[in-house]
Formats: C-alpha cells, structure tokens, sequence
C-alpha cells in the first residue's frame, strides 16, 4: 500500500462481500465498493474463473483487460458450490460476510441450495444484493446484456439520428450503470442494517437502470401530448418520444460541428450550445453581429425553427480552427463548448493520470496497463487501485480466516471443492 495511504481509514474497512458477480454489471459495483476499503471475496469455478478472464484477450493466457479492468481490489477464492465440501466453505462465507452480491440468471442460487430463506437462516444480518435483467414482470426470467438493456430501457429509440435506426450507445450504461445503482443499494441497506440489525434484499434491474438514466426522454414523451417538441432538429408529430440526433433535447440547443482537419481526423469536432445568455457574444465571434438585433434571430423562441442554419453558420468559423482553438476562443466568453476527445487523448491527458481517474496498474503475467480509476472523491477515503486477482489466488488466505485447518484444505482441494 502506498505511503498515501498508510494509516488512513476507507469509508468501508470492515466490510466483508462476498462477491457472486460475473462480466460487467456486477464487477462494477464491487469493484467500487472494494475502492472505498470493502473486503470483497471473488468467488469462481475452479479451473475457469469469471468468464471474462479469457474474453477479448489481446495477450495469450493472461487475463484479458476486460477483467482487469472491472476486478481491481478483490480476493479471488476457487470454489466448486456443487460439491459437499463446497457448499459447506460457501455456508461458512456467508455467515462471515456482510453482503451477497450476484448476477446470476434468474434461480441461480436457489438451484445451488442458497435461496435468500437460507440465507437468513445462516446469517439474518445478510445483505443480499442482485442485478437481473428485468425487474417482476412479463420477462423477469429472461437473460440479459448491455444493449439489450439499451433497447429495452429507452436509450436505443431515442438515440440516433431522425432518418436512421435505433442506436446503442457506447457508454456501457445497462451494464455498469446498473452496478453503480446496486452499489448506492447496498451501502444504503448497510446504513438502515445498523439501525435495524437486520438483512435485506436489494435488487437492481437493468431496463430500470436505463429507463432511469433516460428521464428526460420520459419527460418528452408526456410533452408530447400538449405539441410538438420545438428544440427537436425533426418532426415531432408521432406519438413517441423521437431521435435527438446531437441536440442537447432541453432548453438550451445545442449541436456537434466540425474543426479544421475534420477530412482526416473522425474526432476533430466540438459541441456547441446556443443558450440565451451568451447568444450576442456567440454573434460577434463568428461574425454575425447583425443576429443580435435581428428580430428574427433575437430571441430563443424566433432561433428554434433555424437551428440548423445557425449552427451550419457557426460550423463554417470553427471549420477554420482546431477544436481547441475553438475551446480558446469560447471558453473566456462563458460560451458552453467541449471537445469531442478520442480514447487516445484520454488516455493521454495528464490532468486524468493526476486525479486518479485515468491510473496506470502493474500485474504480475501482464505487465503495466491503463484502467479507470475511482470516479468517486472523497477526502477523508483515499482510493488506491490495486491489481485484479489471479484465479484462485487467495483461496487458502480466505479459507484459513474462514478457521479451515491444512488438512482440511489439502482434503477440499483433492476432492475438488476449491
């Protein structure tokens, strides 16, 4: 452990999960809580492991940065659950963790023998907290991944331009998304379990998680019903909330427009916004002092129909400058801008690798590779990201805290529970 934070107390030392999680959904919510100093408790097949360990692997037999990069901070512990021996260790962790985390399909854990009635039978102050696709309802038994939970929370049909499909996005907001709420679940059930001493289930659907961060969508579709949506670049007249393209889809338009080496460079754009405020200022940089008084550019209610025209006119001054250029020139005027940045740059940019959000971690079979780091500060509960586990890698560790003995771990492991 660093220097930094040799001696500091993390806002979760103490607390034990015992993690069930696999790929994406699940890992992102552990993996934040073993940030804040949690104890979490990897549990995998033995032989295998999380699927993700040999998913997308840009080196062979190392683990892939799929699940690096979702499973720093952890303890990897083999564990059969369908031998004897097995579920005898997995009674034993439950009843020496404060939370469950799974995301499991549907009945997973019930089929293993540890439905949540047993749960509280080994442990009634058991936290037990789950990610499923749906919520109760007509598909609550089906499985699920990111874009579906893209398509079925909202997101897709209202992502895209007017005269094209439905589109995913690529921010992982069904997956990860759905972690960080499970996550803000499970502290909370944590804070009322000290006041109550009792255990509770937490549940996180994916569709939920989506339609959740789709609010403004939501908002849109019962506008609908008294007009058409006038800041929307299309037709508005159907009866469902429709694609924004780039447009902000609120008060104040805004719009993604290219900068000088846009033939070349897929990245070289910035986004714009129009709003009120600033409107005379935006008229003077780009040489159009004639809109300020003009009464069919004055206002925003005169600006709605031309939006495209406008933002066509602005696109002609920042084609002659870089989208950085153009972040000089309007960010001293108070005029809101931002640059479209590739990965690349944000892998590059120092100021991420100074806060912690971009961090650079050293693995044993791997080497140093980049990962995102904790997006959470908090001054009193430093983060350190600490490598992901290798499969099995604190299996005896954990089992001699459990009070296992030698012999009782050599016999397990020859009998193939761990």
């Amino acid at each position: 452990m660093s220097d930094a934070l040799n001696g500091a107390a993390r806002a979760l030392d103490g607390v034990r999960i015992l993690d069930f999680t696999h790929v994406q959904s699940g890992p992102t919510c552990t993996q934040l809580l073993a940030w804040f100093g949690a104890d979490v408790i990897k549990v995998e097949r033995p032989g295998a492991g999380d699927p993700t360990r040999g998913q997308l692997r840009d080196l062979p037999d190392v683990d892939s940065l799929y699940f690096t990069m979702l499973n720093h901070n952890k303890r990897s512990i083999t564990l059969n659950t369908k031998s004897e021996k097995g579920k005898a260790v997995l009674e034993r962790l439950v009843g020496h963790c404060d939370v469950l985390v799974e995301n499991f399909a549907p009945g997973a854990l019930d089929r293993m023998g540890f439905s949540w009635e047993r749960i509280q039978e080994l442990n009634p102050r058991m936290i037990y907290a789950s990610v499923k696709g749906f919520g109760p309802g007509p598909y609550e038994d089906l499985k699920v991944y990111e874009n579906v939970a893209q398509c079925a929370g909202g997101s897709a049909s209202t992502t895209g331009f007017a005269d094209g499909p439905p589109m995913v996005t690529g921010s992982q907001i069904g997956d990860s998304g759905t972690g960080l709420n499970l996550a803000l679940g499970i502290v909370t059930a944590l804070y009322q379990r000290d006041r109550t001493g009792r255990g509770q289930r937490v549940l996180t659907a994916m569709q939920d998680s989506v339609l959740n961060l789709c609010r403004v969508k939501l908002r849109d579709q019962q506008r609908l019903a008294h007009g058409p949506l006038a800041e929307y670049p299309n037709d508005t007249s159907g009866d469902a909330t429709p694609r924004a393209g780039n447009a902000s889809g609120g008060g104040q338009p805004g719009w993604i427009v290219k900068c000088k080496g846009w033939e070349t460079d897929p990245n070289a754009y910035v986004y714009v916004i129009t709003q009120a405020a600033i409107w005379g200022k935006f008229c003077k940089v780009i040489g159009k002092d004639e809109w300020i008084d003009d009464p069919e550019y004055a206002t925003p209610k005169a600006r709605l129909p031309k939006l495209e025209h406008i933002f066509d006119t602005i696109e002609v001054w920042t084609k002659t400058k870089t989208k950085f250029e153009v972040m000089d020139a309007l960010n001293p005027l108070g005029i809101p801008c931002g640059p479209i940045l590739s990965m690349k740059e944000l892998a590059e940019e120092p100021s991420l690798r100074a806060t912690g959000t971009v961090v650079e971690v050293d693995h044993p079979t791997r080497g140093k590779y980049l990962t995102v780091g904790n997006p959470i500060k908090m001054s009193d509960s430093p983060t350190e990201v600490l490598r992901s586990p290798l499969l099995g890698e604190h299996t005896d560790e954990i089992l001699h805290e459990l009070g296992f003995g030698d012999n009782e771990i050599t016999a397990a492991r020859e009998d193939g529970a761990i």
